[in-house]
């Protein structure tokens, strides 16, 4: 006979108290619902009572900062036991007290406005783009006139083409002084007058100011001269350029270009056959005051020179004929000879680099000096030229920065490729936002392109000097 089961059978077969019978799976889920809390309240608890902050904290502090993750009032207000949650302008301002960006800013900003805080261990002066954007997205400042452009959102978006500045600041900083030919010389040219012909490169000239020099082309005796302009003239100042708060290098910026150092084995300051020295690259009065000594000390031991023959000359019919032999006196002698040196140099040798221009005198620059004047006035009286500044050394864009070294993997020219073109000082050869933009894209695999990469927001040249806050036992402990 069969067995009959029915649902009264089996329901017998189960426990009914099996809930309150205890098994594995349901003391993991008593401690893992009792642990967590309970070690959190023992986390919270130790650092109550070691008084860290830490606890409160939204992130971990930035490179720059991170000495004070454990000093939360350094930047917060503490007030009723409890810490603001915005850091003051007073405590950022405690330490790097750093001017405003421009007098004509429209808004006051804060300095988190644009650097956060707690986010890891980042670079703080890598702000975003949108917080340049906030002000340059519709640029308006508190005059309500602006000569800078007003809708600059990114690199990408609004940025205007590189130029150099406007106005006067154009014919103060791009107008120099010399005559340089860039396309001449960057082709085969030959060495000197009666050189090799030879191949330049701009590493020739060209040099960070940390660099040494590359003497390829150079002349160690105008290397061993010291020049007279140099202290007057190659430091000057710059006004307008925000300085970067971070150490230079010395390798960002081309120094100014030494014509002894890249010009003197190429360019000969010759003066004279009966010399094998050149005249010395510097001022027109030590130029003069050399030509001077040299003729008097040459004269001084060659007297026989004062006795000068007369080439032939084919003379109209009726004149006199002029004496064949000339006889000078000594000062006629050297005028003559110094004369003859300074319109070889003034005319032809120094003209070729140099804008000249003649000081205002009664006798016009040409005319032969013994016609006019005596020989003592030629030497202590002497029409020389005035020479205007060869090298300006100041920043050519003061509103941005660059840094040569960290592109020294890239050829001059393919990004001056307008040199190889050149051929007059009013070139600028400044390369455009297109080669730039080849590198410096948004994208992983691009180089940086936000703002800060270029511009300086403080000029921290205005900066104020601060007094000391901290000391080192309190930054040694935990707590504040």
């Amino acid at each position: 006979m069969a067995r009959t089961r029915t649902t009264k059978k089996l329901a017998q077969r189960i426990d009914l108290n099996y809930f309150k019978r205890p098994t594995g799976l349901k003391r993991a889920k008593f401690w893992l619902g009792l642990g967590p809390p309970a070690l959190a309240l023992v986390w919270i608890a130790w650092h109550g009572f070691a008084r860290d902050s830490r606890v409160y904290s939204s992130g971990r502090m930035s490179a720059a900062h991170a000495v004070l993750e454990a000093q939360c009032a350094a930047c917060h207000m503490q007030a009723a036991g409890a810490f603001s949650a915005k850091a003051s302008d007073a405590a950022c301002l405690a330490c790097h007290d750093a001017p405003p960006h421009h007098a004509a800013q429209h808004a006051a900003l804060g300095c988190a406005a644009c650097h956060t805080e707690h986010r890891g261990r980042v670079n703080l002066v890598a702000v975003s783009n949108q917080s340049c954007a906030a002000c340059h997205g519709d640029l308006e400042s508190a005059s309500r006139a602006t000569r800078y452009a007003t809708h600059i959102k990114s690199f990408e978006d609004g940025h205007p083409e590189f130029r150099p500045p406007r106005g006067d600041l154009r014919r103060v900083w791009y107008r120099t002084a010399i005559e340089v030919n860039h396309a001449v010389h960057m082709k085969p040219i030959r060495r000197g007058p009666s050189g090799p012909t030879v191949q330049l490169e701009c590493g020739n000239c060209h040099r960070p100011s940390a660099a040494d020099p590359d003497l390829t082309y150079s002349d160690a005796r105008y290397r061993t001269a010291a020049a007279s302009y140099e202290k007057e003239r190659r430091f000057l100042s710059n006004p307008g350029v925000l300085e970067s708060v971070g150490p230079t290098s010395g390798r960002e910026l081309m120094a100014p270009v030494k014509f002894a150092n890249a010009c003197g084995a190429c360019h000969s300051l010759s003066f004279d056959e009966r010399f094998d020295i050149g005249v010395p690259h510097d001022e027109p009065e030590i130029v003069h005051a050399f030509l001077v000594a040299k003729f008097t000390e040459y004269i001084g031991a060659h007297a026989a020179e004062l006795r000068e023959a007369r080439d032939p000359l084919r003379e109209l019919t009726g004149r006199a004929m002029p004496a064949k032999t000339v006889f000078y006196t000594r000062n006629e002698w050297i005028a003559k000879r110094v004369y003859d040196a300074e319109q070889l140099l003034w005319r032809k040798t120094c003209s070729q680099c140099h804008v000249l221009t003649y000081r205002s005198e009664s006798r016009t620059p040409g005319d032969p000096p013994w016609l006019s004047e005596s020989p003592a006035d030629i030497l202590t009286r002497p029409i020389l030229p005035d020479i205007p500044i060869a090298a300006d050394p100041r920043r050519r864009w003061p509103h941005a920065k660059f840094d040569h070294d960290a592109h020294r993997g890239f050829s001059c020219v393919s990004c001056h490729e307008k040199a190889m073109t050149s051929t007059g000082i009013s070139d600028v050869l400044l390369p455009g936002m297109a080669t730039c933009k080849t590198c410096h894209a948004p994208g992983p695999e691009r180089a940086e392109s936000r703002c800060f990469e270029c511009h300086t927001y403080h000029d921290w040249a205005k900066r104020k000097e601060v007094k000391a806050t901290f000391t080192l036992p309190s930054l040694r402990t935990t707590g504040n």
